[in-house]
């Protein structure tokens, strides 16, 4: 929006008193379809970290009973008591239900569980939950076999964490928190820079008011939802006082309480920009104020930004020391454009005497704050995206080009709003003005229209009192409808109300971003999944590998069959043939298997002399797919012995 606007004022016609109320139920209404239109094809949000990888993998069979259920995350999780759960083919608990074992190393996330010794043959059930770094919840399951596959009365449960009635009320929670900081902070802001005389205008008044109140509402929602909405599920342990206290020790519990801290420090800076300041006459003590009231409620709206950035993507992934103050800016000019914008619109409705200067500082305003969100939504984007594939091949990526959509479509709407407002600063509407001075001569002579001949004092006083104000509102009345029969500041108010409303579609798709697994991430997980999921090789790998152990008879041959060659339990075959190739006793042969993509190994197997020359060891266990490292130690002799190796793609 960069245009200039002439004062407007409240029309007493039923037409022109039910033309807010068919604004705001036009917005409302708005905002409800895109919002659910959005939730439908968005399905179940999922989260920055994901499952790439377990021990024994999805569908594994094994022979002998594990010690333990790891499971490996693509980025840093939260899990406590429960988090994982391994149930045996009649659903009773086959893990010691002990909390996860941090089984971090170096940059690999890893969780495990221990389970019971003697575990009977059958289907296990492995079902995880946990919270990701960047605030979401998620879960899953998957099935291992000990032995042979079995009936199970354990059913895998097909609905996410996060989601249910509890994850409606805590997105509409989150949608209500944003929206309420874009006009709390937008509208301030507003007052304060653009049109300082609004401070005493009733419904900018009630507009920022609400922004805090809505703000307020939402966070105290969020943070009773946030322990069903991360572990059960279920809408009445939102009052359960453990794990409200729970929540209060996680991050994100710390970041809605810290909003709700500066809250209380926004309601002082309500209070004194709405009283003292609105009241104050003397222009170089409200100049002062004004500094203060800048500065404050800059910290003020910075702060509450923060809590934001500290809690989710901006805190987790590639660069979180660049990222969250980026985040923060960009909160910052949504709030200043579109909350300076709703408050823009509510002056042109309800309010008499805002004036062109007015709006030509929030022209000023509104392109910087553009400026700003563009450069910071750049690199939003290069970060949580990383690559054009991602860009259209996820969902944060489609969502995303969405976004950038409605940012084009916005920006559109706000150029036919420059062109309205530069007809009336030309000469049309009825007497519009260009900006000569300061907001306060502009406001004055604005206010001189509105004077009306003081009308000669009757006997009686309250007749007379009786009398000014009809009179008032007789001129009001008149100057009002001059103005609304004017096309260029009807043309001015439908483009203001129609940018709005894009802002309202464009503030659904912001939050389903924020809840969503941004692209990098999703492409990272599923690449590091891929092995994992890879299909089992047809037949069995064979390996010839030629050593020389330095001593006397020390050169020959290995050949090595790994049958079926795939993942779960393999046997191995070496025979060991001199240079003339016939069969070579040896006294020791070793073996070992490394997975270098995934830090895994070496794992090693120790065969038994068959024959001569005839190596074998049984249940050599291969846990994921994946092009694996295997080494073949031969000794000749007592100190003649030598390692070959060779990667081959097993699984």
């Amino acid at each position: 929006m960069t245009a200039t606007a002439p004062p407007f004022g409240p029309s007493p016609s039923a037409t022109a008193r039910r033309r807010p109320l068919a604004v705001a139920g036009l917005l409302a209404a708005l905002a409800g379809v895109v919002f659910g239109l959005l939730l439908a094809v968005a399905g179940p949000a999922s989260a920055h970290a994901a499952l790439t990888g377990s021990d024994p993998q999805d569908g594994a069979v094994v022979d002998t009973a594990p010690e333990a259920v790891t499971l490996t995350f693509s980025e840093q999780v939260a899990m406590g008591e429960g988090s994982i759960r391994v149930l045996d083919p009649d659903g009773k608990r086959a893990d010691t239900e002990d909390a996860p074992r941090d089984l971090h190393s170096g940059s690999t996330v890893k969780y495990g569980v221990s389970l019971h010794s003697g575990l009977p043959d059958g289907t296990y059930t492995v079902a995880w939950q946990a919270v990701s770094a960047d605030s979401h919840p998620v879960s899953g399951a998957f099935t291992f076999s000990i032995g042979a596959p079995s009936e199970t009365t354990v059913a895998l449960p097909d609905n996410e964490a996060g989601g249910g009635l509890v994850g409606t009320l805590y997105g509409i929670a989150r949608y209500a928190a944003y929206a309420g900081f874009i006009v709390l902070a937008g509208g301030a802001a507003f007052v304060l820079a653009c049109w300082q005389r609004g401070a005493g205008a009733r419904p900018l008044q009630r507009l920022v008011v609400r922004g805090w109140m809505t703000l307020t509402a939402a966070t105290i929602a969020m943070l009773l939802l946030r322990s069903p909405y991360t572990g059960s599920g279920k809408l009445g342990d939102a009052f359960d006082l453990d794990g409200l206290k729970a929540v209060l020790d996680t991050k994100p519990g710390a970041a809605l309480v810290s909003r709700l801290l500066l809250l209380g420090a926004g309601a002082l800076f309500i209070a004194v920009l709405f009283g003292a300041y609105a009241k104050r006459e003397d222009e170089r003590e409200k100049k002062d104020l004004t500094f203060g009231l800048a500065i404050g409620g800059t910290v003020v709206a910075a702060g509450i930004a923060g809590t934001w950035a500290l809690a989710e993507h901006a805190s987790t992934g590639i660069q979180p020391g660049i990222a969250m103050p980026v985040d923060v800016l960009h909160l910052l000019a949504v709030a200043t454009w579109l909350g300076g914008l709703a408050a823009l619109l509510v002056a042109l409705y309800r309010t008499p005497d805002i004036t062109a200067a007015a709006v030509r500082r929030f022209s000023r305003v509104a392109f910087i704050s553009v400026l700003v969100l563009t450069a910071t939504g750049i690199y939003q984007s290069w970060r949580q995206v990383g690559s054009w594939s991602a860009l259209t091949g996820t969902g944060y990526g489609q969502l995303l080009l969405v976004k950038v959509g409605l940012v084009a479509v916005l920006v559109g709407v706000a150029g036919i709003s420059r062109r309205w407002t530069a007809r009336l600063a030309t000469g049309g509407g009825g007497g519009a003005r260009t900006e000569t001075g300061t907001a306060e001569p502009d406001e004055e002579e604005q206010s001189v229209d509105t004077e009306t001949p003081e009308p000669a004092a009757p006997e009686n006083p309250a007749r007379a009192a009786q009398l000014a104000r009809q009179q008032a509102a007789v001129a009001t009345t008149e100057k009002k409808r001059m103005r609304d029969a004017d096309p260029d500041r009807s043309g001015l108010r439908r483009s203001v109300l129609a940018e709005v409303g894009v802002a309202v579609a464009l503030l659904a798709v912001t939050t389903i971003l924020t809840s969503t697994e941004p692209g990098r991430t999703e492409e990272e997980a599923a690449r590091l999944s891929a092995p994992a999921a890879a299909p089992a090789a047809s037949g069995p790998v064979n390996l010839t590998l030629p050593f020389d152990t330095g001593g006397k008879n020390g050169k020959g041959t290995v050949r090595m069959d790994l049958d079926p060659g795939r993942t779960g339990a393999n046997v191995v075959h070496l025979w060991i043939d001199d240079i003339n190739g016939k069969a070579m006793d040896v006294p020791e042969v070793k073996l070992a298997f490394t997975l270098k993509s995934k830090d895994i190994g070496p794992l090693p197997a120790l065969p038994v002399r068959l024959t001569e020359g005839h190596w074998t060891s049984t249940g050599v266990q291969i846990p994921i797919a994946g092009n694996w490292n295997v080494a073949v130690t031969v000794r000749t002799s007592d100190i003649d012995q030598t390692t070959v190796d060779k990667n081959v793609k097993i699984g």
